[in-house]
C-alpha cells in the first residue's frame, strides 16, 4: 500500500495528505486486486493503526457492495475466510479493537450475509457462534453482527436505496422477505438460544454484553416467532433484570418490543395482563418511590405501550363483535389508568410525554363509549388537572435566549394542546367549567401570582378556541352557556389589569388571546381603547423586550383589521400615537429604532387600512395618506442624493436598504385597498402616483443597482393593481431603466411585471409591447448566450429560469390576443422568435418550458394558421 497516502487517514493530518488519502481510497475502489491488498492486511494484523485498519474495511465492503459478483469463487471463499481469521484474532488480541472499527467490521460481516446467506454460505451464523463461543469479545462481534444484519433486513431508519430505481428497492424488499423467511426455518431457533445462554452467562458479570443482548432480542423480536421469546423462562429473566440497575433501562425496552408485537388481540391482553402483574408484585408501579428519571423515561414508554397494545386489541374485539372479550380488556385498560395519571403529572417531562399516547387513546374509546361511569369521568378530571399543571414553564426556562430544552418544552405543549382538544371532545362541559375555574381563581390574584400560573391560566382560556370550535370565530353567540363563560372571562381578561403583569410571557399571551377573541369587542366593545392602549404603550409597541415588540406590531396589525368597523372613534388618536414608530432609520443617525423594518411593516399596514376603511370623506383620507407617506417620499430623496455621492461600499449597502424599505412601507399601505374601497374612490391617487414619481429615479441609480430595482418592481406590482391605467405612462421609462446592464435574475424578474401589464391592459399596452418587445428579447439573448463554466450548477439553473421566463412571456403575449406585437416585429425577428419556441419544445430538456412552448405553438397555429 501507498504509506505515505494512508498518513492522511488520520484526522489531525493537514488537508494536503488528507486530499491524498481521498484519492487513494477512489483508486483502490476501481482496482481489480487492491481488496485482496486489505484483505491480507486485515488476516495478518499487518496494521496497527486503526484508521488503516478502517480503510481497508471500508474497501471490502465496496468490493462486496458493488463488484462482488465479478469475482471468482476462490476470490469469494478469500473474503469469507478473511472475516473468519480476522474474527478469530479478536478473541486472542490483547486489546479490543475500537468500537468504530466493530463496528465498521459488522457491516461487512452484515453485507456478507445478505450476499451469500441464501446461496454460498447458508451456515453463516453456525460458523460465527462456532468460532466465538462464549468468549466476551467474540459474543460482542457476535451481538454487533447480529444488529448489523436487522439493519440490512429490517431497520426502517435505514435508507437503503434512496438512488435505486424502483425495480432495484423491490428486488431488495423481495430479497430480505426471503432472508427472513429462510432464517425462520433454518437458523432462529439456534439464535434465540444462544441469545438466552449469553443472557444467562453474563447477566451478573457483564452488563455491556448483557444489555447488547437484550438490545438484539428487542430488535429481532418483531420478526420471528414471539413464542420463542414470550416464554417463562425468557419473561423471568427479563423480569428479573428490571430489578438490577444497569440492565433495567435495556430490558424495558426489550419487553416493550414484545408488548409491541402484532397478535391475537385476546391473546395481547393475556401477554400484557400476566406481565403487568409480574411488573406490579415487582413493586414497579410505585412510581414516587423511585428517582432514577432515565430509567422512568424507559419505563413509561414500556406502560404506554401496554395500554395502547390493550387499546388496540379492544377496537379489534368491538370490530369482531366479541363484547365479552372487549369487556375484560376495557378493564384491564382502567386498572393501568391510575398509573398513567402517576406518569403523565411526573414533573419530568420526558416521563411524561412518554405516555400521552396511551392517554389520547384511552380518552378516544372513552369518546366511543355511551355514557360514562362516575370512575370514568373523574379519570378525564384528573387527565385534565394533569394537562393543566403540565402546561406550565418551569422556573429555568430562558425566555430570552430560547435552546434546545426550551425547544423540546414547546413540543411537549404542543403534544399537550392535542390531549386537551381530546378532552374537549369527550366532555367539553368538564373543560369550560375547569378552565373558568382556574382562570377566576389566578386573574382574581394575579399581582401576587407566579408568571408561570399567569400565563398558564391565560393560555388555557386561548386553547378552548380550538378546543371548543365555531365557525368563523363565533364564540359569543349559539350556546348560551358556553357564550357566557367565555365572555365573562374575556371580560376579566381586559378588565382585571393582568397586560401590566411584569412577565414577557405573559404579556404575549394576553395579546394573543386578545385578537383571537377578537369577536368578543363586538359583543363588548367599551373594552377596546383599553386595548388599544395596551397595545400602544409599554405594555405592546413600547414594551422593553424585541421579542414582544415584534410580535405585538403583527397582532396589533390583525386586531385592527378584524375590528375596522368599530375603529372609527379612534383612527386620529391611533394614527397620532403610531407615528414615531413608522420613522425611517436612516443608518447614519446611531438611533436604534423600536421596531425592526419587518415590525413597521405591519405599522403602516395598519396605519392604510385605519384610513382606508374609515367613515371618513374621500378628502379627509387623502390627506391623512398623505400625512403619511409625504414624510416617506421626503426622506427617500434626502437618502437617494446621499447614496449617489457615498463611496464606501456599507455606506451604499446601508442607505440602499433604508430605501428599499421606505419603498416596502409605502407599497404596504396600499394592501388596505379593495374592490369596494378603491385607490380612486378613497381619493389617494394622487398620492401613489407622487410615490412613483419619487421612487422611479433610483432605477437610474448605478449603485446597488439590484436591491433598489427589487424593491421598485414589487411598487410598480401593486400600483398596476390599484392605480390601474394611471400606472401607464410610467412603465416605459420604467421599462427602459430596468433592462440596462441587466443580469439573469434582473430580467427573471422584470418578465412578470410586463406579463402582468399585459395581461391586465391587453390593447392597451400594444404600442408599448410592440416598442420594447425586440430590445427585452436582446437582453434576454444576450444573457443566455453569455459562456458560463461547465460545473458552474447556480449559472445553469439562472439560465434555466431565464428561458422559463421568456417563454412565460411570449405565452402571456399570444395568449392575451395580441400576437400581432410579434407579427409587427419583422420577418427576421418573427423566425428567430420561432426558432427559439421550436427549439424550447424539442431541444431543451425541461419538461416546464416545453410545455409552455407547445401552448405557444398551438395558439399561433391556431391564429396564423
Amino acid at each position: 500500500m501507498d504509506e505515505q497516502a494512508l498518513l492522511g487517514l488520520n484526522p489531525n493530518a493537514d488537508a494536503d495528505f488528507r486530499q491524498r488519502a481521498l484519492a487513494y481510497f477512489e483508486q483502490l475502489k476501481i482496482s481489480q486486486d487492491a481488496w485482496q491488498v486489505c484483505a491480507e492486511a486485515l488476516a495478518q494484523s499487518i496494521y496497527s493503526d486503526d484508521h488503516i485498519k478502517f480503510f481497508c474495511f471500508q474497501v471490502l465492503e465496496h468490493q462486496i457492495k458493488f463488484k462482488y459478483s465479478e469475482l471468482t469463487e476462490v476470490q469469494q471463499q478469500l473474503i469469507r475466510e478473511t472475516l473468519i481469521t480476522w474474527l478469530q484474532a479478536q478473541m486472542l488480541n490483547p486489546q479490543p479493537e475500537k468500537t468504530f472499527i466493530r463496528n465498521k467490521a459488522a457491516q461487512v460481516f452484515a453485507l456478507l450475509f445478505v450476499t451469500e446467506y441464501l446461496t454460498k454460505w447458508p451456515k453463516f451464523f453456525f460458523d460465527i457462534l462456532s468460532v466465538v463461543d462464549l468468549n466476551p469479545r467474540g459474543v460482542d462481534m457476535y451481538l454487533r453482527i447480529l444488529m448489523a444484519v436487522d439493519a440490512e433486513l429490517v431497520d426502517r431508519d435505514v435508507v437503503h436505496t434512496s438512488e435505486a430505481s424502483y425495480c432495484f428497492a423491490l428486488f431488495e424488499a423481495r430479497r430480505n422477505t426471503l432472508l427472513k423467511d429462510t432464517m425462520r426455518e433454518q437458523c432462529i431457533p439456534s439464535l434465540v438460544e444462544s441469545w438466552y445462554q449469553i443472557l444467562q452467562n453474563y447477566q451478573y458479570n457483564n452488563s455491556e454484553l448483557t444489555c447488547q443482548c437484550l438490545e438484539v432480542v428487542g430488535a429481532y423480536v418483531s420478526w420471528i416467532d414471539l413464542s420463542l421469546i414470550a416464554n417463562e423462562r425468557f419473561i423471568n429473566m427479563l423480569l428479573g433484570h428490571m430489578s438490577v440497575e444497569v440492565l433495567r433501562e435495556e430490558a424495558c425496552d426489550c419487553l416493550f418490543e414484545i408488548v409491541n408485537k402484532g397478535m391475537d388481540p385476546i391473546d395481547k391482553t393475556k401477554l400484557v395482563e400476566s406481565l403487568c402483574q409480574v411488573l406490579q408484585s415487582a413493586g414497579l408501579f410505585s412510581i414516587d418511590q423511585e428517582d432514577d428519571v432515565d430509567f422512568l423515561a424507559r419505563f413509561s414508554k414500556l406502560v404506554n405501550g401496554m395500554g395502547q397494545a390493550l387499546i388496540a386489541s379492544w377496537t379489534k374485539l368491538i370490530k369482531n363483535g366479541d363484547m365479552k372479550s372487549a369487556q375484560d380488556t376495557l378493564q384491564a385498560i382502567e386498572a393501568k389508568v391510575a398509573l398513567m395519571l402517576q406518569l403523565l403529572i411526573h414533573e419530568d417531562d420526558d416521563i411524561s410525554s412518554n405516555i400521552i399516547g396511551f392517554c389520547y387513546d384511552y380518552l378516544h374509546i372513552l369518546k366511543q363509549l355511551s355514557a360514562l361511569s362516575a370512575q370514568q369521568k373523574a379519570n378525564v378530571e384528573a387527565i385534565m388537572l394533569a394537562v393543566m399543571k403540565k402546561l406550565t414553564y418551569d422556573e429555568e426556562y430562558n425566555f430570552e435566549n430560547e435552546g434546545e430544552d426550551e425547544a423540546m418544552f414547546v413540543e411537549y405543549r404542543k403534544q399537550l394542546k392535542l390531549l386537551l382538544d381530546r378532552l374537549a371532545q369527550v366532555s367539553p362541559e368538564l373543560l369550560l367549567a375547569s378552565v373558568r375555574r382556574v382562570f377566576n381563581t389566578t386573574l382574581q390574584n394575579w399581582q401576587t401570582t407566579r408568571f408561570m400560573e399567569v400565563e398558564v391560566a391565560i393560555r388555557l382560556l386561548y386553547m378552548l378556541a380550538e378546543a371548543l370550535p365555531v365557525s368563523h370565530g363565533a364564540h359569543f353567540s349559539g350556546d348560551v352557556t358556553k357564550a357566557t363563560a367565555l365572555q365573562d372571562m374575556m371580560r376579566t381578561l381586559v378588565t382585571s389589569g393582568v397586560s401590566a403583569y411584569q412577565h414577557t410571557s405573559v404579556t404575549l399571551e394576553f395579546f394573543e388571546t386578545v385578537v383571537r377573541y377578537e369577536k368578543f369587542f363586538a359583543v363588548e366593545p367599551q373594552h377596546i381603547p383599553a386595548v388599544l392602549m395596551a397595545f400602544l404603550d409599554h405594555r405592546g409597541l413600547r414594551h422593553t423586550s424585541p421579542k414582544v415588540r415584534s410580535r405585538t406590531a403583527y397582532l396589533f396589525s390583525r386586531f385592527v383589521k378584524s375590528l375596522n368597523k368599530q375603529m372609527n372613534p379612534f383612527i386620529e388618536d391611533v394614527l397620532n400615537r403610531i407615528q414615531d414608530l413608522m420613522e425611517l432609520s436612516p443608518p447614519e443617525n446611531g438611533y436604534q429604532a423600536l421596531l425592526s423594518s419587518d415590525d413597521q411593516l405591519f405599522i403602516y399596514e395598519t396605519a392604510g387600512v385605519l384610513i382606508v376603511n374609515s367613515e371618513y370623506s374621500a378628502e379627509r383620507k387623502q390627506v391623512l395618506m398623505r400625512n403619511l407617506l409625504t414624510p416617506l417620499m421626503e426622506k427617500f430623496k434626502v437618502l437617494l442624493e446621499k447614496l449617489m455621492m457615498a463611496q464606501d461600499e456599507d455606506r451604499q449597502m446601508a442607505l440602499a436598504d433604508c430605501l428599499n424599505h421606505a419603498v416596502g412601507f409605502a407599497s404596504r399601505t396600499s394592501k388596505a385597498f379593495s374592490n369596494k374601497q378603491t385607490v380612486k374612490q378613497c381619493g389617494c391617487s394622487e398620492v401613489y402616483l407622487d410615490c412613483l414619481q419619487t421612487f422611479l429615479p433610483a432605477l437610474s441609480c448605478p449603485l446597488q443597482k439590484e436591491v433598489l430595482r427589487s424593491g421598485v418592481r414589487t411598487f410598480l406590482h401593486r400600483m398596476i393593481i390599484c392605480l390601474e391605467e394611471e400606472v401607464l405612462p410610467f412603465i416605459p421609462s420604467a421599462s427602459e431603466h430596468m433592462l440596462k446592464d441587466c443580469e439573469a435574475k434582473d430580467l427573471q424578474e422584470f418578465i412578470p411585471l410586463i406579463n402582468q401589464i399585459t395581461a391586465k391592459f391587453k390593447t392597451q399596452v400594444s404600442p408599448f409591447l410592440q416598442q420594447m418587445f425586440m430590445p427585452l428579447l436582446h437582453a434576454i439573448f444576450e444573457v443566455l448566450l453569455l459562456p458560463a463554466e461547465e460545473n458552474d450548477q447556480s449559472a445553469a439553473l439562472e439560465k434555466q429560469m431565464l428561458r422559463r421566463s421568456y417563454f412565460a412571456f411570449l405565452q402571456t403575449v399570444t395568449g392575451s390576443g395580441m400576437s400581432e406585437v410579434i407579427a409587427n416585429q419583422g420577418a427576421e425577428n418573427v423566425e428567430r422568435v420561432m426558432f427559439t419556441v421550436i427549439q424550447g419544445a424539442v431541444d431543451y430538456p425541461d419538461p416546464i418550458a416545453q410545455k409552455t412552448c407547445f401552448i405557444i405553438l398551438s395558439k399561433l397555429v391556431e391564429l396564423w394558421g
